[in-house]
């Protein structure tokens, strides 16, 4: 990472990671039950791939953040059901559900929202701490 990088360029990035985590999350969530009529055109749940960033000084400060790597399909197949009355049923009579695990994706949501909550606390510790820094200088 090119410049110096403090804690709060970490918690903002960490910050940022987790709200994409839920996105993907939520489009994952509003996809499920939603079919195609072919297992190409199916709903893959999705989602992010991460990397670490570190800091120029890296040796001396030990500071390193989450990047977007990109956003990704699971692999995983979809449901074939045989539903030959539905619209989008294909000549044998199947349509395709989104391959899409809501309770995976609720455990996921609660562990994005406490990663993000946990960063949110680690701000407000150090701005407290910061604020009495300055306060005890006076």
């Amino acid at each position: 990472m090119s410049g110096s990088m403090s804690v709060f360029d970490v918690a903002g990035r960490s910050m940022s990671a987790q709200l994409l985590r839920l996105n993907t999350i939520t489009s994952n969530i509003a996809q499920a039950g939603a079919v195609a009529g072919s297992e190409a055109e199916a709903f893959r749940a999705i989602r992010p791939v991460f990397g670490a960033v570190y800091s120029q000084n890296f040796q001396q400060d030990g500071l390193s953040a989450v990047s977007v790597e990109g956003v990704m399909p699971l692999d995983r197949e979809p449901m074939r059901m045989h539903r030959p009355d539905h619209p989008l049923a294909d000549a044998e009579g199947y349509v395709y559900e989104a391959a899409v695990n809501v309770d995976e994706e609720m455990v996921e949501m609660l562990e994005a929202t406490r990663q993000y909550q946990n960063t949110v606390e680690v701000v407000s510790t150090l701005r407290t701490l910061m604020a009495r820094t300055v306060q005890m200088g006076q």
